[in-house]
């Protein structure tokens, strides 16, 4: 009987050690990779000519914009430590780009009288990730969302100023992530 329980107590130990770890960590690249952010570019098109309805709602353009959103892409970067950013892409391993097409703030809550009570901020990228080594791209996203839902009355009002910040935010979470995790 003892030979028996060691042999299955042997073999769990075995399998246990053996088995696979798990992690959220990127093995795409490693922790010495550079990465240069090249500051975002604002291509909102301010095309008016489009109807405007609940469901295409009015572009609009918030200036500096593209700043906030290139400035909140390195702070992740930086905040989560996996990638190096470098100040110049001479010295990059990979190189993102990204434009800013949009930012649309739409409509999500009526009240009785048909005013809105609730938006959502949207904003609106095109990015792509290039290995400068390779000369090869890696990956590209369009119409790549970040956004920021914001009640415009009662006790959780906020301005859409600070539902942008919190929508930059999102934004350069996502974008971390889809870099890092590239799942």
């Amino acid at each position: 009987m003892k030979k028996v329980l060691f042999f299955t107590l042997a073999i769990i130990v075995l399998i246990s050690l053996s088995s696979c770890g798990y992690s959220i960590r990127s093995l795409s690249y490693s922790r010495n990779t550079k990465i240069y952010v090249k500051p975002f570019e604002n291509k909102v098109d301010l095309n008016i000519a489009d109807e405007y309805s609940d469901r295409y709602p009015y572009k609009l353009y918030r200036h500096r914009l593209e700043t906030k959103i290139t400035d909140a892409v390195i702070n992740r970067y930086l905040l989560d430590g996996y990638l190096k950013v470098v100040s110049n892409e001479a010295g990059a391993d990979l190189v993102m780009n990204g434009e800013l097409t949009n930012y649309e703030k739409q409509p999500l809550r009526y009240d009785d009288q048909s005013n809105i009570e609730e938006y959502r901020a949207n904003l609106i990228v095109n990015i792509t990730l290039r290995d400068t080594k390779k000369d090869v791209l890696l990956w590209q996203e369009n119409g790549f969302v970040g956004y920021s839902e914001f009640f415009t009355t009662g006790g959780q009002a906020k301005s859409e100023d600070a539902a942008i910040d919190d929508a930059v935010e999102d934004l350069a979470r996502r974008i971390i992530e889809r870099t890092v995790e590239d799942w």
